[in-house]
């Protein structure tokens, strides 16, 4: 097992963890580096190509504004939303783009920032991600001083073009130590077999061990309070993960109560907050008013993500709402919901999460939305029977059965903005969720297809889709639905 649950549930900023916070971390960890190497002084200008997905739906992602962000310091997890148009104003009325808040260098967008929109890949002769993108640095002569590719792998995920390579070369074993290493659901089933665990009970032992590893940051809001000195390393991560879930409430909070028309040009009026209000005035006369709920907390949290809010990457941006909703369903409507069944949920969710990352893909621009809505959808059907007390056989086949009927989906969003049909999807994910769950506790005996061999087909019929499905806006409703 090479991920944690904190690098999969990570705070960040909307509207796309592949296309916002990918490279808003890609360009940070640029500057960083030229600072380490102390190029930082010597840098004159400062160039960044765009290419895949990157190129085709960054602007209405926000990748160019991201990685200005970026170039200045700015990290998802700790820029201030309500600060952003200020700096970026500042870029463009001025010229300039202070590097790391510190050098000066001249910024346009259009000679500084560049699309290529008909190449997928920074070298075309060495296929490899979709969301590739080159960082380069210059003296004042016009000398390169560095250069450095990046992947943005999904979910927020980022790897240099080194890293790439390594990583499709190297065999499969773990650089992390664990007590419970798992690669696969079996493995995962047959370890927590064998040591009489839950799968939250595994997970949560591999992430204490997890806790002296210095690449692996425990993402916390900037407001949270902090963690208790004489904290043991088990509630060290209870207490992180719950801090997670408030800036998920948070989230979900401020998309029920902001009103108005999201950004963008689609003129998309938010729903959230009227969808609330009927439910609040209407709501207890409907006996699916608790599923009416959940859509609404779904779509609060995408909608703030359209917005480009802070939301928690669950497993990426543009599925940043199925988790939450689920997590409110558990806590609202079922009965002796408590703060251990929602750690438990997390855990599992994080578990399930962790198949999917290290055995397929959570990218859009790789497989399409059958690797964010419907990974999240399975994360969160799994996640939801762990809170009820289901077995671990039942966790895995509330999984397999949500992503079952998640696969082939497109990533077509119109405009290339994470609105239609991301948000609904959202909504629908959630729905489907507890669906699953519901099917797989009901069940008395086995089942046919396991979640490996589904995971296995959604990551092959990913690879089957045409690009133009997969996060480009080149195909689907992207193309038939022009104007909304």
């Amino acid at each position: 097992m090479n991920t944690s649950l904190f690098e999969l549930f990570k705070i960040g900023i909307g509207p796309s963890s592949s296309h916002t916070v990918g490279p808003m971390r890609a360009a940070l960890r640029f500057v960083r580096s030229l600072e380490t190497s102390g190029l930082l002084p010597r840098t004159g200008s400062i160039r960044v190509d765009l290419y895949g997905s990157l190129a085709l739906t960054g602007l209405g992602h926000g990748t160019d504004r991201a990685i200005q962000l970026g170039l200045l310091g700015e990290a998802p997890d700790t820029v201030d939303p309500a600060l952003v148009e200020t700096e970026l104003n500042a870029i463009r009325t001025t010229g300039t783009l202070y590097l790391l808040d510190l050098y000066e260098v001249p910024f346009t967008e259009s000679q500084h920032l560049i699309f290529h929109r008909n190449q997928m890949y920074p070298d075309s002769a060495v296929p490899t991600h979709p969301n590739g993108m080159r960082f380069s640095a210059f003296d004042d002569a016009g000398a390169l001083l560095s250069e450095e590719i990046f992947y943005s792998i999904g979910g927020g995920f980022i790897l240099s073009g080194s890293e790439f390579e390594a990583q499709s070369t190297s065999s499969s074993v773990s650089s992390r130590t664990v007590p419970y290493p798992f690669r696969s659901a079996e493995e995962l089933l047959s370890t927590a077999a064998a040591h009489n665990l839950t799968i939250a009970q595994l997970l949560l032992a591999n992430e204490v061990a997890l806790l002296s590893d210095a690449n692996v940051a425990i993402n916390r809001p900037p407001s949270a309070e902090p963690l208790p000195s004489e904290a043991n390393p088990e509630q060290k991560i209870k207490a992180s993960i719950l801090s997670l879930w408030h800036t998920m409430q948070s989230c979900t909070a401020r998309g029920i109560a902001t009103e108005g028309i999201l950004p963008g040009g689609l003129n998309v009026r938010r729903r959230a907050p009227r969808l609330a209000n009927r439910l609040e005035t209407e709501g207890s006369k409907d006996p699916l008013a608790p599923l009416d709920w959940v859509t609404v907390y779904a779509m609060a949290v995408n909608e703030e993500n359209a917005a480009g809010g802070r939301v928690v990457t669950a497993p990426t941006n543009g599925a940043a709402g199925v988790i939450p909703a689920l997590a409110h369903y558990y806590m609202r409507f079922v009965e002796d919901a408590d703060e251990e069944g929602l750690i438990r949920y997390f855990l599992t969710a994080a578990a399930i999460g962790i198949l999917y990352k290290e055995n397929a893909s959570i990218s859009g621009a790789e497989v399409g939305c059958q690797g964010e809505v419907g990974v999240a959808c399975s994360m969160a059907a799994g996640g939801l029977v762990a809170a009820l007390n289901g077995t671990n056989a039942q966790i895995e086949h509330a999984a397999e059965i949500a992503m079952e009927h998640n696969l082939g989906m497109t990533c077509d969003p119109i405009g290339g903005l994470v609105q239609i049909p991301c948000i609904e999807r959202n909504g629908m994910g959630a729905v489907k969720a507890i669906n699953a769950a519901r099917m797989a506790m009901h069940e008395t005996g086995g089942h046919k297809i396991s979640l490996d061999q589904i995971i296995a087909t959604m990551y092959q019929t990913g690879l089957d889709m045409q690009s133009r499905y997969k996060e480009t806006s080149l195909a689907g409703l992207a193309l038939n639905i022009i104007e909304c």
